[in-house]
């Protein structure tokens, strides 16, 4: 394989595996190639096994996204990273953070971090598809996000951490539909969440209306 042939192949993925670019090639071949391209600082290694191209030769603005959803099937992006893409937090968020059933994982690459938290397969629901050029991501509502959050993260569930969130565009959460929601992940401590955070909610509201 050329490197222009990769180019005409690769050029619109934000990511992609060996597999992904062989075309009927030997693959141990192909992957050598790739070593070699990363060397010459042609492509970036995201993690084992899979690469993006530098920006002159990549067609896309690389989406991280895509790149988490793709690298682990089975994933969506959740918790601080899908409110971020909702509008609903304020600050940068630096890492992206996925959900999936599988084993957590930690990937700190040149163009990013990615993290993967375990759920049980009975909470993975909750997700659209965003589609960005060639490739897909998923990413949770914002209310799941927020059901995601205080499900993995250890005293979440009272009235100050969900005000240290600072949820901004909160009018459009729907909190009958995170109570409905949270009653799937079988966790009290849940739906005590949700009932603070509709407090402060409709605290909110009463003082935007005076």
């Amino acid at each position: 394989m050329t490197f222009d042939r990769l180019v005409d192949i690769a050029a619109d993925l934000h990511c992609f595996s060996a597999g992904m670019v062989t075309a009927g090639e030997d693959i141990d071949v192909v992957r050598v190639q790739l070593s070699r391209w990363v060397t010459s600082k042609r492509l970036v290694r995201i993690h084992k096994g899979w690469y993006t191209l530098r920006d002159p030769f990549r067609r896309v603005r690389l989406n991280f996204n895509v790149v988490a959803c793709t690298i682990k099937r089975g994933s969506y992006v959740s918790l601080q990273s899908a409110l971020a893409y909702h509008g609903m937090i304020p600050e940068h968020v630096a890492e992206t953070t996925c959900v999936t059933t599988g084993r957590p994982l930690s990937i700190d690459s040149p163009v990013g971090r990615i993290g993967y938290r375990h759920v049980k397969r009975d909470v993975f629901f909750g997700y659209e598809q965003e589609v960005s050029g060639k490739q897909e991501a998923y990413i949770a509502s914002a209310e799941k996000a927020l059901l995601d959050l205080f499900y993995l993260t250890p005293g979440s569930a009272d009235a100050a951490y969900i005000a240290e969130l600072r949820l901004q565009a909160s009018e459009e959460l729907d909190t009958g539909k995170m109570m409905r929601m949270a009653e799937r992940f079988g966790a009290p401590r849940l739906l005590r969440a949700v009932e603070y955070l509709d407090q402060l909610l409709n605290l909110a509201d009463r003082r935007n209306a005076k």
